[in-house]
């Protein structure tokens, strides 16, 4: 008789990070999972419509629940590791320690969830502008965008904004983490901060609002390199970070993705077939994506530029070719995976 030589299997990680948790999971190269984990973190309301996290709790927890995910297989057939997070703002100095974002000075609190919505007053004079971005972002920026929470700190915590040297969306925070490299995704990018494809960053509208600090340093806080969603960033895992999170140096490390996003891709992409399901023969512009969590949106994707009104709120979304729709309708110029 003659062996057959089996092939070792292929396993990839997944870390989504929500608003009260984190999870991880294992995934074979069918699309199987294999184990997933899960890890509460904690949140901070120092008064009303201040939502706080610390990016250093989060990035234990994915730590935590990817060395729980991955023991028992060989490390060694791990190909590659993925991150999707809330749309939150975390800020570091120049040495990418925390910042304080709150009053109080404590400066583990440096993330501003997602849901925050102290900087009412901040996107209202935004909205005044007019500035042709906001048609990017159906007509009017939401308080949950990031420009808003940028003028905030400005305004409010001058410390900090002098001391600032990056701010990070979270999944971008979490791939630099990861990787070292502080290049952000165009999924976050073009989504919260009003970055588009073609054009890039538009100097006149940080300039106008009062953020012309981002300008002068050619948006090396913010993001001058833009990679697409799913694109390898730098050369993989870090030698510190592979350690943090039991996986093997240099695996690959996608560029990252909203987590909304993250979840229509992933249900829009499923292959359904096997499962008697009207959309099984049907293509994937038929398919309407519902994610749930802390907030729920639908997604969907279409063959050509659309806007769709929120009808939920500030929690409707949906992806396009060539435009992203997000929360409360608002669309921007991106590009799909």
């Amino acid at each position: 008789m003659h062996s057959k030589k089996q092939t070792a299997v292929k396993y990839y990680v997944g870390i989504d990070v929500g608003s009260a948790s984190v999870r991880a999971a294992l995934v074979d190269e069918l699309g199987t999972v294999v184990a997933h984990a899960e890890q509460p973190i904690q949140i901070w309301e120092p008064q009303a419509d201040h939502y706080e996290q610390s990016s250093a709790d989060i990035w234990a927890a994915c730590c935590s629940v990817t060395k729980q995910v991955v023991c028992g297989v060989d490390v060694s057939q791990i190909r590659g590791v993925g991150f999707d997070a809330t749309c939150s703002l975390v800020v570091v100095d120049k040495q990418f320690q925390p910042l304080a974002v709150n009053c109080e000075g404590q400066n583990h609190r440096n993330v501003i969830m997602w849901m925050d919505h102290r900087a009412v007053s901040q996107v209202e004079r935004i909205n005044a502008t007019q500035h042709r971005v906001l048609n990017y972002v159906g007509g009017v920026m939401s308080v949950e965008m990031q420009p808003p929470k940028l003028l905030w700190i400005k305004e409010n915590l001058q410390e900090s904004w002098e001391k600032a040297g990056y701010f990070f969306d979270l999944p971008d925070f979490l791939s630099w983490k990861a990787t070292g490299v502080t290049a952000r995704s165009l999924c976050t990018v073009v989504c919260k901060w009003t970055y588009t494809s073609d054009r890039g960053w538009d100097d006149t509208f940080w300039k106008m609002i009062g953020l012309e600090d981002l300008v002068k340093d050619k948006y090396e806080k913010i993001g001058n390199h833009v990679l697409s969603p799913g694109e390898a960033v730098g050369r993989g895992l870090t030698p510190e970070a592979a350690k943090d999170l039991g996986l093997p140096e240099g695996i690959a490390v996608a560029a990252s993705l909203i987590d909304a996003h993250a979840g229509g891709l992933g249900v829009i992409g499923a292959d359904v077939k096997g499962h008697n399901l009207p959309c099984e023969n049907q293509p994937i512009t038929s398919r309407l994506a519902m994610i749930c969590g802390t907030s729920s949106c639908h997604m969907g994707v279409s063959e050509s530029p659309i806007f769709v009104p929120g009808v939920w709120g500030p929690y409707f979304s949906a992806m396009v070719p060539g435009l992203w729709l997000n929360e409360g309708g608002q669309s921007a110029t991106g590009k799909l995976v």
